[in-house]
């Protein structure tokens, strides 16, 4: 295989982009391409890389030996190799592991082969049993929680954590303050200054990470060494002087990250850390569910007595007396219970499949070192063509850091592009990162300019960590992050690389909601993004055909049209039965959504005679009735965008066990019984199973949504953001015909005669042009939808409250419930408003029940009638 920097000035040349030409912001990193000038051997291990991952790694290949999956997220977990799953899965079906506090055969070869993989990750980890303990735990955050259990703090105590840490250090200084101790959130190049004698008062833990999981930047390991040299008297666990004991700064290192890919070398270290909190399953990508922490021996004798203990930590205890005393072994003490000893004895053929192919931890950090450079130089080389870089990378410049690169979009002008956006077209491209703020808020807080103000100011006004909110006031409010193992290859980036290129060179985000932005074919010789205003000599009035209406009974769940010329009533909350169940799942509150339970497509609703009737593949046919006085209700709480929404359990475990096996997955029906009632019905349905409707009260009217727009949520059904949703025949032609003109791309082999009309965007009302109304009878330009400003319909009047911004769900078939790249691919390619996919326009009535007669027949809709359009 070639040196990375040859295939990446390759790939320079095939797309004829120049290096950036702007200054970077303060604190980013510079642009200038840096070609890697170490061996190959660096980094494909011998030119073996790619037999390894072939053979290895099967799971990120198709039949035909292609690349599926672009594996860009090692610092959440690596990939398993195959040679480990098969040696487990031949050991578990020829041994018998037992629980290892038995004494019979198997119970014996499960202790045998724990203590076995203990000495092994020891030596893996550059020490042995006579210098660190090694615990198992549950994973890195419960070994991070006991070092600090462990810690002799008290109220004389200073906690001080870095502003790298993960939250699962952060989370510390909450045993810290229970104990009384001071918390102190600190920069790592305060430390220094932090532990010297005469600012040290009593016993301190001082905690960090040795690589930081946000940016990849690394810090020292020798901060316990400073502090051994410091006290040579030292103080024991209480405090005093007498010339032994245990210095009063106590050490913890999270090496979770950094242990994924570079060597620890404990041994290697004058005076290790205290504790070390490791996870297994980042290194191995196998199995989940263990971590370690390891203790210095020589720390033992001083740690905090255990408050809690489990089965297998005692040797003897008293049932009736305060009284039980622990096991000597330092191991059977700290780890309560059964440990994991499946899990563990898997390790042993971890640890061989990882020496089999890799050979050691310093071959795999010049790997992923070199594999880090070839990436930087790939991302700070793309820019628009008028000189503006495309990616705005976060750290790697001034000191070391790790396999990690946290960056964010930009378009043409400068403006930041929202990472949802990116996350989810990656997704159909196959490619797999991780977006937010990675649990890590300080790193957050420096990259990001995210103060403490911003966040609390965020929180009041409802937005959450991983919702769909990105950029707020032009501000990112989290990343991207793309991370290397031992296995990613230098194809892995230039197929990340060819993504950014082909979705987002020379984008622009546009800034009035009037303006469309869409992309050349990718078979052009340079993908060309241009900005079109839409036409604004429109005439000032149209009617338009209605041409399907669309009830979604059940949010998420396949929709049921109105049979042709039927009527169909509009409430105030928009579509009579649109989105008035709900599916939840059992303690959870939020409703299922397709995008996560595809399945959820082949429920299909049908409304017959006051009745839901749902069908399903290999189901018989489920009866609702849709008369709130038949149901058997009990109030519970959901959130839908946002904003909380008393809703009512439907007691019935037919109902429950029939979505419970379709779905496979335990859940129950959910409905606003208000949303079944005629509009001019003032009763409503009490807070515990009702008897008859008279005996009601007022359902508690729940707080409006950051999210919501125009309509207010109590105005509303389950659905998200608006009452009716409006999308037109001529939009949805338009990008059939972009997918039908790419037949020949990548993507081809989804699509080959599937058909994506306008009811692939679940919409509840399709138009289309119409050549006979009164007035204006032209054509429907495609998209031009965006500019509409209200539609009347009879009586009642709605306006238009913006575009529909598009998730995955679009591309999840709804008769088959597969997961397609199209329509999303496509529309995210050509078609974004205002920086965001969106298809299609959210209507609200004007001044909600105001607009409604008392006779249902004056506010209907239905197929083949005529409606205005305001421009």
């Amino acid at each position: 295989m070639p040196p990375a920097s040859a295939m990446f000035y390759r790939l320079f040349n095939l797309l004829s982009i120049s290096p950036s030409r702007e200054a970077p912001a303060e604190q980013i990193s510079e642009t200038t391409p840096t070609s890697r000038t170490k061996e190959a051997d660096d980094y494909d291990y011998g030119g073996r890389l790619e037999a390894i991952r072939h053979k290895e790694y099967p799971q990120l290949y198709n039949a035909s030996s292609q690349l599926k999956t672009v594996f860009l997220d090692h610092a959440g977990s690596t990939l398993y190799a195959a040679s480990h799953i098969r040696a487990q899965a031949e050991e578990m079906l020829t041994t018998i592991p037992a629980n290892p506090h038995s004494n019979h055969p198997g119970s014996q070869w499960t202790r045998d082969k724990i203590e076995q993989v203990r000495d092994r990750l020891l030596g893996f980890f550059g020490t042995t049993s006579r210098d660190y303990a090694l615990v198992f735990t549950a994973n890195a955050t419960a070994a991070i929680r006991l070092a600090g259990e462990l810690t002799p703090m008290s109220k004389d105590s200073t906690f001080c954590y870095t502003s790298a840490a993960h939250t699962s250090v952060v989370g510390l200084r909450g045993i810290a303050a229970e104990l009384g101790a001071i918390v102190r959130p600190v920069e790592f190049d305060d430390l220094d200054d932090i532990i010297q004698p005469e600012h040290t008062n009593g016993v301190g833990l001082v905690a960090y990470p040795t690589q930081c999981n946000f940016s990849g930047e690394r810090f020292p390991w020798d901060v316990a060494d400073k502090v051994a040299s410091r006290f040579p008297v030292h103080v024991d666990a209480i405090g005093s002087k007498d010339g032994g004991g245990h210095p009063p700064w106590w050490v913890l290192v999270d090496a979770a990250a950094y242990a994924s890919s570079s060597p620890l070398n404990l041994g290697a270290l004058r005076t290790g850390p205290d504790f070390v909190a490791v996870s297994m399953y980042k290194i191995f990508g196998a199995p989940t569910g263990v971590g370690a922490l390891l203790v210095r021996r020589s720390s033992i004798p001083f740690l905090r007595p255990k408050r809690f203990f489990g089965g297998g930590t005692v040797h003897m205890l008293s049932f009736d007396r305060m009284w039980q005393e622990f096991r000597a072994e330092i191991e059977a003490r700290l780890e309560d219970g059964t440990v994991n000893f499946q899990a563990i004895a898997s390790l042993h053929h971890a640890l061989d499949a990882h020496a089999r192919n890799f050979g050691s931890m310093a071959l795999v950090k010049q790997h992923t070192a070199s594999i880090t450079q070839y990436a930087l130089s790939s991302l700070r080389g793309l820019s628009h063509d008028n000189g503006r870089s495309l990616c705005t990378i976060y750290g790697h410049c001034g000191t070391e850091f790790g396999p990690t690169v946290a960056l964010n979009l930009r378009d043409v002008n400068g403006s930041f592009i929202g990472y949802i956006e990116v996350e989810r077209l990656a997704v159909m491209a196959g490619i797999a990162m991780r977006t937010g703020r990675f649990c890590n808020p300080g790193a957050a807080r420096r990259w990001l300019d995210l103060t403490t103000p911003d966040l609390i100011r965020y929180a009041s006004l409802g937005y959450a960590c991983g919702d769909d909110n990105d950029v707020i006031a032009g501000k990112p409010v989290g990343a991207m992050r793309i991370s290397f193992g031992a296995m990613t290859s230098c194809e892995d980036v230039d197929k990340f690389a060819a993504f950014l290129i082909r979705h987002f060179h020379n984008y622009t985000c546009a800034q009035e909601s009037t303006k469309v932005c869409t992309v050349r074919p990718a078979s052009e010789a340079t993908s060309i993004m241009k900005c079109t205003s839409l036409d604004t000599s429109l005439s000032a009035s149209l009617q338009v055909k209605v041409d399907q209406i669309v009830v979604y009974p059940i949010k998420s769940c396949h929709g049921w049209s109105v049979p042709r010329g039927t009527p169909w009533e509009i409430t105030p909350s928009g579509l009579k039965y649109d989105r008035s169940f709900v599916i939840m799942r059992e303690n959870s509150s939020a409703p299922m959504q397709q995008k996560r339970y595809p399945r959820m497509a082949l429920i299909r609703p049908h409304l017959v005679d006051k009745q839901l009737v749902l069908d399903a593949p290999d189901h018989e046919s489920l009866v609702v009735s849709l008369d709130p006085a038949m149901l058997c209700l009990e109030t519970t709480q959901s959130m839908v965008c946002g904003s909380h929404m008393q809703t009512y359990r439907v007691l019935s475990y037919e109902i429950s066990n029939w979505l419970t096996s379709v779905l496979a997955v335990e859940c129950y029906l959910a409905c606003d019984p208000r949303l079944l009632l005629p509009p001019d019905t003032d009763e409503y349905l009490p807070p515990s199973p009702p008897s008859s409707l008279t005996e009601c009260a007022a359902l508690t009217r729940p707080l409006p949504s950051p999210m919501s727009r125009t309509a207010k949520r109590s105005e509303m059904s389950f659905a998200n953001e608006s009452q009716i949703l409006l999308v037109t025949h001529e939009s949805a032609q338009r990008v059939s015909d972009w997918i039908a003109e790419e037949q020949d791309s990548d993507d081809a082999a989804s699509v080959i005669g599937k058909s994506f009309g306008p009811l692939q965007y679940r919409p509840n009302i399709v138009v289309r042009s119409s050549l006979r109304g009164i007035g204006s009878t032209r054509e429907i330009e495609p998209f031009e939808e965006f500019k509409w400003t209200g539609v009347t319909i009879g009586d009642i009047r709605l306006q238009v409250s913006g575009p529909c911004r598009r998730c995955q769900m679009i591309a999840i078939d709804q008769e088959s419930a597969k997961s397609l790249k199209e329509p999303y691919s496509t529309l995210a390619r050509k078609m974004r408003v205002d920086g965001k996919v969106v298809f299609g326009i959210y209507l609200d009535i004007i001044d909600g029940a105001t607009s409604f007669t008392r006779t249902a027949s004056a506010n209907t809709i239905q197929s083949g009638m005529l409606i205005d359009i305001s421009l």
